[in-house]
């Protein structure tokens, strides 16, 4: 079908643009640890993990689409999911073993990571840490929830709605068109966010209480996490009974919110960023969740139940 055709080559060379920088990362790392043997740090591109991994995970998903589509049908987002997220694990566990970086130590690329999640490069040498700032001892992997939490998302986010709207032009069932636009909007609003969050980190300092800007700017973003993941739980329970269409959505929205602080809670050893300052804000005995952290959580459940309620309450119409 011509306009089948048309959808796969257009997909897939817009993938490739979106994805140009980073590969180019990616080849940029390679080549230096080709020729020098490591990473200067002045040449060291930002984020390369998790975002090159990604990348090279969902331009494979698209390169093989028309094929998945074709020949295994429904089972077609299964396949294009699971074996992208295979890809991403093992290009992410080569560049974080055998990248080698050197700043003013020769370190592992994970254990570079690891110090720009808290405090941006070129605040790096002139930190003067305090005790209460915790990011300090031994290195602990678990600093990396949040990261695979986040690819994890974006993978599965993305290729569904690739797949979704090629296989809605394939069989010409436009049923699922609302959900599929209203996650795609969703996933484009994460992927902006994550892209912002590359190059500015949010505006964070280093210092655990944040500015308002950069409270504004993760608030945002954790909310926006959850309604991506609850867009994507629901897309797949349409028209079912409201416990399964709008309550299962909800509680996937807010329990990836929960998981995204438990990560940060990870990388700053039991700590969280604080968004201001008063009651508020503080932490609560025991959870360490800020009122404001659960406000957060409950927004992004409450967002993706009236979504869900919205796109279950809409007549859909099939074409033939």
């Amino acid at each position: 079908m011509k306009k089948v055709r048309k959808y796969y080559i257009f997909t897939f060379l817009a993938t490739l643009l979106c994805c140009t920088y980073p590969i180019y990362m990616g080849f940029r790392v390679i080549y230096d640890m080709t020729v020098l043997g490591s990473v200067p740090e002045k040449n060291f591109p930002k984020y390369i993990i998790p975002y090159t991994p990604i990348a090279i995970a969902v331009i494979i998903a698209v390169a093989v689409m028309p094929l998945l589509l074709k020949y295994v049908k429904k089972f077609a987002f299964l396949i294009s999911s699971a074996s992208s997220l295979v890809v991403f694990f093992i290009t992410e566990w080569l560049f974080e073993s055998k990248v080698i970086v050197t700043s003013t130590v020769v370190t592992t690329l994970e254990s570079w990571q690891m110090v720009m999640c808290y405090v941006p490069p070129e605040n790096f040498s002139t930190r003067k840490w305090k005790a209460v700032d915790v990011l300090i001892g031994e290195y602990s992997p678990t600093f990396k929830l949040h990261f695979y939490l986040i690819s994890v998302v974006l993978i599965l986010a993305i290729i569904s709605c690739l797949y979704g709207f090629g296989k809605m032009i394939a069989t010409e069932d436009f049923r699922k068109s609302k959900a599929l636009t209203i996650q795609s909007v969703c996933t484009a609003l994460f992927l902006g966010l994550c892209i912002l969050a590359c190059f500015t980190a949010f505006f964070r300092d280093g210092e655990l209480t944040v500015s308002p800007i950069s409270a504004f700017l993760m608030c945002l973003f954790f909310v926006v996490l959850g309604v991506t993941v609850g867009t994507y739980t629901g897309s797949f329970l349409l028209e079912k009974k409201k416990l399964f269409s709008i309550i299962i959505p909800m509680l996937a929205a807010c329990v990836t919110t929960l998981a995204m602080y438990i990560g940060e809670m990870f990388l700053l050893s039991g700590h969280l960023y604080r968004f201001g300052e008063g009651l508020f804000f503080n932490g609560i005995t025991g959870i360490v969740l800020a009122p404001i952290d659960i406000l957060v959580i409950l927004l992004s459940g409450c967002f993706t139940a009236f979504i869900c309620k919205w796109l279950n309450g809409q007549k859909t119409e099939v074409r033939k």
